[in-house]
């Protein structure tokens, strides 16, 4: 009764969920809570229009469109993002920095948006749940007392690693959608580049990616390939690189 078909990538991907949307989406409430109480949220509307501007426009074109996905940007130095269950999606400003232009910036906010896509912060927390504690969560007379251990449990799970195939997969949903949105994908590349290069030297980078770690080749290989698989690109694809110089002359200086 408890298992259900969801769909969780390009081209009509299904994939095995306990936990329905509904609960899904509680749980990132949740843990969205948690998170705005703790972290510095950048107090400039400015800055958290445009990320939701730039996070929308991928989300119009992403295969997941049945909840409501709220960005948010952090003032803080982490070279960080992420996104919790329910399309909750956090960025930071020590990571804007790093950027030279909107594509760049699109190019992490579509890859954060393909876990919520591809259901993995959900599918890592019902496993670590189990499937007893799923079934409560969804059927029994408890279920305040196992959402808000959900809650707790997932907030823990924030920025535990992914496994390999779901980064695989954010990667490869990220890049297509970033064309759909009108993005030049050039960008995810050049992004991986900055952010290998970053990991050698920062303990908290985003994805904990490092020029010296076989895996961040592997997915800078992966994502050379599929740039030549899409290629010729659309004309008139966005860099958007005047807009994002203006939007980091808004940042609090350091």
């Amino acid at each position: 009764m408890l298992i259900g078909c969801a769909t969780t990538g390009p081209g009509g991907k299904k994939s095995v969920i306990f936990i329905p949307t509904g609960q899904e989406v509680a749980i990132g409430a949740g843990m969205a809570r948690h998170v705005d109480s703790t972290e510095n949220i950048l107090a400039d509307p400015v800055w958290q229009n445009y990320i939701n501007e730039v996070g929308q426009r991928i989300v119009a074109v992403s295969d997941r469109k049945d909840i409501e996905y709220h960005f948010t940007v952090i003032d803080s130095d982490q070279i960080n993002a992420f996104a919790a269950p329910g399309g909750f999606i956090y960025f930071y400003t020590g990571l804007i920095r790093e950027m030279d232009d909107e594509a760049e910036f699109a190019s992490v906010l579509a890859h954060e948006i393909s876990h919520v896509v591809g259901r993995h912060g959900i599918r890592r927390l019902q496993t670590a749940l189990g499937v007893a504690a799923a079934y409560e969560l969804v059927f029994g007379d408890s279920t305040s007392v196992v959402l808000n251990a959900a809650i707790s449990l997932g907030v823990g799970l924030l920025f535990a690693d992914y496994s390999r195939d779901n980064e695989r997969e954010a990667d490869t949903f990220g890049m297509h959608y970033m064309v759909k949105a009108g993005y030049n994908p050039n960008a995810m590349l050049s992004m991986f580049n900055i952010l290998a290069e970053k990991g050698n030297h920062e303990p908290n980078v985003f994805e904990k990616m490092a020029s010296s770690h076989p895996e961040t080749k592997e997915r800078i290989d992966r994502a050379f390939k599929q740039l030549d698989e899409i290629k010729p690109l659309p004309p008139d694809l966005i860099l958007g690189q005047a807009r994002f110089k203006q939007m980091l002359e808004r940042l609090p200086k350091k």
